[in-house]
């Protein structure tokens, strides 16, 4: 099961029974489902999707996956994982429109990079970004990840970018 991350504002925890609804209805917001996987599902995909988190994921140690909360409200869901599509683990992440533009997806990205590189042992974290969420792949630059390559499957382009745990060295000690 997940490890419990602190951020200056953020509590990221294993997910419990009770966070089933509020996981869903983040799912289920189009702005957000938008970005993620293959886009919206229905809700009782997601409600599946959650029953797995338990099921499959925590119940075989599987990978990572958090409900993040803001002054222990959840407003998203966050994950480090492997990835075949990156040959490696790749960071994913979720937040609700409401806490949108305060920083809170650079400080939430920053954690899960920072737990794998060293609570994992990582070398290097993936992301993988639909090309047209501009706003995802800024924040992942200014991050250090790195555009890698492109993935173009069924009309639409999905952007690979990669951080290196040299790279997130050097760019800690520039700050």
């Amino acid at each position: 099961m997940a490890s419990t991350l602190q951020t200056a504002r953020l509590l990221l925890t294993p997910y419990v029974p009770a966070d089933e609804d509020d996981f869903v209805a983040l799912f289920q917001d189009s702005r957000v489902s938008q970005w993620m996987g293959d886009g919206p599902e229905t809700e009782a995909e997601d409600r599946a999707l959650f029953g797995r988190i338990f099921t499959k994921v925590y119940a075989e140690n599987r990978f990572d996956v958090w409900a993040v909360r803001l002054d222990g409200a959840f407003v998203g869901h966050a994950e480090i994982k492997p990835a075949k599509v990156v040959d490696g683990y790749e960071l994913v992440y979720a937040l609700a429109e409401s806490v949108w533009g305060r920083g809170l997806g650079t400080e939430l990205a920053e954690a899960i990079v920072a737990y794998g590189f060293t609570e994992l042992g990582l070398t290097e974290v993936h992301a993988t970004v639909a090309e047209p969420n501009i706003a995802s792949i800024g924040l992942l630059k200014k991050l250090g990840f790195r555009h890698v390559r492109d993935i173009d499957e069924d009309g639409s382009t999905t952007v690979v970018l990669t951080r290196t745990k040299a790279g997130a060295d050097t760019a800690r000690a520039l700050r």
